[in-house]
């Protein structure tokens, strides 16, 4: 994991029962080498006292914007002027409104809109409130300012729902702030090689239909996919993301296109194939599509269910026999016969290079924030990743198609 030490974090911890996990998390961050300085709500006061941030982060903490210590600075300016990054864990819905709509009334919110450090929101709610259109237009307006999500977890919530909204664990939570650094120190250094070019990226499941309540689909997180979109922008591509329906806040800076059947996303790439230099198709897509869709609700019988299928579009195929001079990137998500599949389904779909990787590993299975991957080139060449962030992952692959289309080989990838 990377290194904190030196980091200065404002911890903003709002008003709900998950309040107790920030204060293992201030262990945590403290633990890595992090100078942390919590700002509680008058809410999450009442959940966790004070005196127990202040005992675990070794610094006093903030919970009143009248209570002004050091008459020669400005306490809530201060923190922001001084941070390297603003941390809200949790952050309930009514704090991520505030936040949306620029409201500044106590000790954190001023903080927050006052700092020009970047702000990472880990949400925890009710499933209801968390899938709200008003707090789903909330996320995605702080997404559009820049604002990075620690995605909540599923699983039985203090409310007695189960569902999404649980705070991310604390190692979770440390493990993003040790990618954000890690990301964020080499930006300076980033490459510009993507410049003029038009990168297609494809990410996420697809649903397929069969009755207005059921459908089918598959585990991914389109995590991979928006890590690939995000280094491709950074790296100065114009970049298409097609998407099928993910949790995710859309990415800033790319021409984003929603999907939600696997014909839908078909439709979507061919048409923006041909304007494409680079296509990398890691969404996971239905391989099978029901032969009847119901109108209504199908009601449950006496006897078994048998549900037809049939083959859906094959979509990377498709772009592997119509490509004139892209640069074709797809994804092998395996369980087991990892480098034979992986090899197999190069060959059969026509591809440039390939991404493998085991679901079944520990630390590269969907949904994690981290991947174990292989990159596979079509002259044969291989090279194993160690785990790594999914952004970092998206940058070695980017440097891997840079190093192929120069008739360069994976063996020089650093």
């Amino acid at each position: 994991m990377h290194s904190l030490k030196g980091k200065r974090i404002v911890l903003g911890v709002s008003g709900g029962i998950a309040a107790y996990k920030a204060a293992a998390l201030t262990s945590k961050l403290t633990q890595a080498g992090a100078t942390v300085h919590v700002i509680l709500t008058q809410n999450a006061a009442r959940f966790v006292q004070p005196v127990t941030f202040q005992t675990l982060s070794h610094q006093p903490v903030h919970h009143d914007i009248f209570d002004e210590p050091d008459p020669h600075v400005i306490s809530h300016i201060e923190l922001a002027d001084r941070a390297d990054l603003v941390l809200v864990a949790p952050a309930t819905a009514n704090l991520i409104g505030k936040m949306a709509h620029g409201l500044a009334d106590d000790m954190l919110t001023t903080t927050i809109l006052a700092t020009k450090a970047p702000v990472m929101v880990a949400p925890a709610m009710n499933v209801n409130m968390y899938d709200h259109p008003a707090v789903r237009a909330n996320m995605e307006k702080l997404a559009e300012y820049g604002y990075r999500f620690v995605e909540p977890g599923e699983g039985l919530l203090a409310c007695g729902w189960v569902g999404k909204g649980r705070l991310a664990e604390p190692e979770e939570i440390v493990q993003a702030v040790a990618a954000f650094f890690a990301e964020h120190e080499s930006e300076s250094c980033t490459k510009k090689d993507l410049i003029g070019k038009k990168v297609l990226v494809t990410a996420g499941p697809t649903r397929e239909k069969i009755d207005p309540v059921r459908y089918i689909t598959n585990h991914a997180s389109g995590k991979m996919g928006y890590a690939i979109a995000e280094a491709a922008r950074d790296r100065g591509a114009d970049v298409v993301l097609i998407s099928g329906p993910t949790s995710l806040p859309r990415p800033v800076g790319v021409d984003f296109v929603a999907v939600e059947s696997v014909q839908e996303m078909f439709d979507a790439v061919m048409e923006a194939l041909p304007d494409s230099d680079i296509v990398i198709k890691s969404a996971a897509v239905s391989d099978y599509r029901p032969r009847t869709v119901y109108d209504h609700k199908m009601k449950k019988g006496d006897g078994e269910l048998v549900l037809e299928l049939d083959k859906a579009p094959d979509i990377l195929k498709t772009i592997g026999e119509r490509k004139a001079n892209q640069f074709l990137v797809g994804f092998a998500a395996e369980t087991q016969d990892l480098l034979e599949n992986a090899k197999s389904k190069l060959e059969r779909k026509n591809l440039d290079m390939i991404v493998a990787n085991n679901v079944l590993t520990e630390g590269a299975g969907m949904g994690s924030d981290t991947n174990i991957v292989t990159l596979m080139s079509r002259s044969g060449e291989q090279v194993e990743l160690a785990q790594m962030s999914k952004r970092a992952v998206a940058d070695k692959l980017f440097d891997a198609i840079g190093l192929l289309s120069g008739q360069g080989s994976l063996r020089d990838l650093s």
